[in-house]
């Protein structure tokens, strides 16, 4: 991966990072260090059993603030979790009665803060995926149309194939196919199959554009030499917390001012 691509992913990582309405991370260098490593006991105790199954070199961003629901729940290798406390991730696969849902995510997906995924079926999402924050994905009504007792209603698999990206609060409904490298804009629910290399937006989606059918940077890219992305976040992190004390980190929490 070039060193354009690297930034590039890195910067964007950052935004993602620090979107919570943080202006800094006041934690010096050392403090950081810790919490991740309790971060990381914390999914492997806690998070982790919750999953069918978890690959390798996943990501967690608060991962206290994420319910899963369900036995039958699989994420690929290197996904990113970013939950917030006002914003939990929730998947749920509904294996009650006759139903036995499933969901399952490849490598390299990036899930953001209150993205929500409910699955009596199918929910299958390819490698490389994003969903912004508050996206959803449902492949149930969850109540019949005329008989609103009827738990589930009639549901249809959901399929997202490599590469899609789902804007913010947008929702994908029931029996949708997204084609590859297409991308959903942000609040738009799409009721209808959406086809590869194409931009769909409104409500219901509706199509905006065809994206050229060039080369595409994806997270596959961002996750091509894990080892030395980890240096270089490391690196980042030396830099930016350089100048934090835990003294300045105290003041932070008790007499915060337009400096932290």
């Amino acid at each position: 991966m070039s060193p354009e691509i690297s930034r590039y992913f890195i910067i964007q990582e950052l935004i993602y990072r620090w979107r919570r309405k943080i202006r800094k991370d006041n934690r010096p260098y050392w403090l950081k260090k810790i919490t991740s490593k309790i971060n990381t006991k914390y999914v492997t105790r806690f998070v982790k059993p919750q999953f069918k199954h978890l690959g390798k070199g996943s990501v967690f961003f608060k991962p206290k603030y994420m319910k899963l629901f369900g036995s039958s729940i699989s994420v690929g290798n290197f996904a990113t979790f970013i939950a917030a406390p006002d914003d939990y991730i929730q998947m749920t696969s509904w294996d009650a009665g006759e139903w036995a849902g499933k969901i399952n995510i490849g490598d390299y997906v990036l899930i953001s803060p209150g993205v929500r995924m409910m699955a009596a079926l199918s929910i299958s999402i390819d490698d490389s995926c994003m969903f912004g924050h508050g996206s959803c994905i449902t492949d149930a009504d969850w109540h019949g149309i005329y008989d609103r007792t009827k738990v589930v209603g009639e549901p249809k698999p959901v399929v997202l194939e490599k590469n899609v990206w789902v804007g913010e609060d947008a929702m994908i409904c029931k029996g949708v196919t997204i084609g590859e490298n297409s991308i959903i804009g942000a609040r738009s629910v799409v009721t209808k199959d959406v086809p590869p290399n194409s931009i769909y937006a409104g409500n219901p989606a509706a199509f905006i554009r065809n994206l050229d059918e060039g080369e595409f940077i994806t997270r596959k890219d961002f996750f091509n030499d894990p080892v030395k992305l980890a240096h270089d976040f490391d690196l980042l992190d030396r830099h930016t917390l350089a100048a934090n004390s835990l003294w300045s980190w105290i003041k932070s929490i008790i007499w915060r001012d337009n400096t932290h």
